[in-house]
């Protein structure tokens, strides 16, 4: 089954200076095509460790999504980082050129001042399109400044507006055959005032008697408005979520727990 993962890049997540907004986009993205994430890393402007981390997942195979770090500024490393995590040259992509002075006009235009594509600072803007040889380019449609993709890992800005409809396209355009394949479900309900150690057991079993099922337990404290619970599931194959979750109920009823249903989640 195909894994997707996340990477989100800059410092200004890891200060608290801005928070972070495409951890749960990503989760929604996929989980309106019927997939999920399977795994998410955050880290700072740093190259060594950007660079370890970019080896590790293009190793894993997964598919991998990776936000923030592009830019042209001496912080944005991401370009620079996936490079030598594959051994590569960073190259200006042809299209990549092209977009950029086509932006930059555009703003030119606008601005109704003539534009020299040839001065220092819009020479250094195409740094944007320098990226590992190979590389293929990922459309923005908020302002063409393309992100770009290579081996499975798809590297785009990390301001949400461009970020995510760049995401989408890629979901889109390259995995709508994997999109609802596996039937899934979930159910769930809170047990009231028990400690995870008595479910575990139950846990246990289920999950050897039902191995396309995942049991979860979320212990809660509780709160002015709810005492404190446990809320107890299953999730996976409808069919044997359905079963999982009957034989919970048994066993809850046999021990006299106290419980509430909770939303089910299709």
């Amino acid at each position: 089954m195909t894994a997707f993962g996340l990477i989100i890049v800059g410092d200004e997540i890891l200060s608290g200076k801005r928070q972070d907004q495409h951890l749960s986009k990503v989760i929604a993205l996929l989980k309106e095509r019927g997939l999920s994430l399977s795994w998410a890393e955050y880290v700072g402007d740093d190259r060594e460790r950007l660079t370890a981390i970019l080896q590790r997942s293009f190793a894993s195979g997964d598919v991998v999504f990776s936000t923030g770090g592009i830019g042209a500024t001496p912080d944005d490393h991401t370009r620079q980082c996936a490079a030598a995590a594959l051994g590569l040259d960073l190259e200006l992509h042809p299209d990549a050129k092209r977009l950029i002075q086509e932006r930059i006009m555009e703003m030119a235009s606008t601005a109704d001042k003539p534009a020299d594509l040839n001065t220092p600072d819009h020479l250094h803007r195409l740094k944007m399109g320098e990226f590992p040889q190979g590389a293929e380019l990922i459309p923005n449609p908020f302002n063409k400044i393309p992100g770009f993709a290579i081996r499975q890992h798809y590297f785009v800005p990390g301001f949400p507006v461009m970020a995510w409809p760049m995401l989408a396209w890629v979901l889109d355009t390259h995995y709508s055959h994997l999109f609802h394949q596996v039937p899934h479900t979930e159910k769930s309900l809170l047990v009231f005032e028990v400690a995870e150690s008595t479910l575990t057991p139950m846990m246990e079993q289920l999950e050897q008697k039902y191995p396309d099922v995942k049991v979860f337990s979320l212990p809660s404290v509780g709160s002015e408005n709810i005492r404190r619970h446990i809320e107890l599931g299953v999730k996976g194959h409808p069919e044997h979520v359905h079963a999982a979750f009957a034989e919970m109920i048994e066993v809850l009823d046999g021990f006299h727990m106290e419980y509430e249903s909770t939303l089910e989640s299709e």
